[in-house]
């Protein structure tokens, strides 16, 4: 009989996607199923960024790309580093995937032995569990609660590492609570590896634009941490190019070549006509996006003032990305027309079913007390959405 590898078989289907599949099958049945399950902002791409991508092909770059990505397009990486962030990278710092989804893989591939120790801030995203796994490495939880607005301290991470630690991962802002993380607080986290030169800091800067809390921090920018750290970043959210698929990573040079090698035997060059579009986005004013931002605020709000009205949901304010991540454990243990309420997969199920609408459960999160809820839709829906959420919880006793 055909036999699959111990390594796929131990890895976990992304509870995001499995959820986005079971709406589409719901939907298919001609059901009115509201998802609330995918990071993926409901925006178009901006046109200047279509009319880069078509000047591209019109100009033939429909060729193999270069490994780490088009020189031009690593030198706009450079520069927008610097202007956003602050922070001094080189071109040959910088490598460009197929979204940072595989730059965060093939810096695990590169970076962890088996039986190698990541330490990962829970709640976490999804993803960040099983490519450690796959990379043979064992993730090593650090807590967070929602009472300190799901974030770590500098001590809490000491607590957690050990002579097998070889890296950290974690994400400001975060998905998948919207927690982000101030500039003192960063410089505590960055203390805590005062005497560990030799673990990596990998932080997961994708949703960087969307911050209600005013200028972006990361922690690359502190000296003593600089040579230790990888900022990942890319366009998928900011600039609505989710389907254009491009991430990057600044990083030490010796990780940035052993991730363009490990590329190199993969994938090879990310899409050579999504480069040049996104040497377009990289270029322009962020402050293009202030509509955007805008309108996710207003949505924050719409979706804050909900959750706060429903009985037994406990909420705090994210200050970024587009994420609730509401407690809901005095929901387990309650029941309705048959259906019981044990843990939070549960709930995620019973609101599929009964309200027809799809949130993800905490617990591929993290945290099994929690859900997450996207609010990357407009306020019409949102507002529909939940109604329907609302009626469902009442309904449980």
């Amino acid at each position: 009989m055909l036999q699959l590898s111990d390594r796929l078989l131990s890895m976990e289907e992304s509870a995001t996607l499995a959820m986005s599949r079971k709406s589409r099958e719901l939907k298919q049945k001609g059901l009115d199923v509201i998802s609330l399950s995918l990071g993926e902002p409901d925006f178009n791409t901006p046109d200047f960024i279509k009319e880069a991508a078509v000047e591209a092909m019109n100009q033939n770059y429909t060729s193999y790309t270069p490994v780490p990505g088009y020189l031009e397009l690593r030198e706009a990486i450079v520069k927008k580093f610097k202007r956003d962030n602050g922070l001094d990278y080189s071109a040959d710092q910088i490598v460009v995937s197929t979204g940072a989804k595989q730059s965060i893989a093939n810096l695990m591939m590169s970076l962890v032995n088996p039986g190698d120790e990541v330490l990962i801030p829970a709640p976490y995203w999804v993803s960040y569990i099983e490519i450690v796994k796959v990379a043979g490495g064992v993730p090593v939880i650090v807590d967070a609660t929602l009472e300190n607005d799901f974030k770590v301290t500098g001590a809490d991470i000491k607590e957690k590492i050990t002579p097998k630690t070889k890296a950290m991962i974690f994400s400001s802002p975060c998905n998948p609570t919207g927690s982000v993380y101030a500039k003192e607080e960063l410089k505590d986290i960055a203390n805590a590896f005062a005497d560990y030169k030799d673990i990596v800091i990998i932080s997961d800067e994708i949703y960087e634009h969307i911050n209600f809390k005013g200028k972006h921090e990361s922690i690359a920018q502190f000296d003593a941490v600089y040579d230790q750290t990888v900022t990942v970043n890319g366009v998928s959210k900011a600039w609505a190019m989710t389907g254009w698929r491009i991430g990057y990573i600044g990083a030490p040079k010796k990780i940035a070549a052993a991730c363009g090698k490990m590329q190199g035997q993969s994938t090879s060059g990310a899409n050579a006509i999504a480069q040049r579009a996104t040497i377009a986005a990289l270029e322009k004013d962020p402050a293009y996006l202030e509509d955007m931002l805008n309108a996710f605020k207003n949505r924050r709000a719409l979706v804050l003032s909900a959750l706060r009205g429903m009985d037994g949901v406990e909420v705090n304010e994210p200050e970024g990305a587009f994420y609730f991540f509401p407690n809901v454990s005095a929901f387990f243990g309650k029941s309705f027309d048959g259906k019981n309420i044990n843990d939070a997969n549960d709930l995620a199920m019973y609101l599929l079913e009964e309200a027809l609408v799809a949130v993800v459960t905490g617990d591929a999160f993290g945290n099994p007390n929690c859900m997450r809820i996207s609010y990357a839709t407009d306020e019409a829906t949102l507002t529909e959405a939940m109604k329907r959420i609302d009626k469902a919880l009442q309904n449980l006793k």
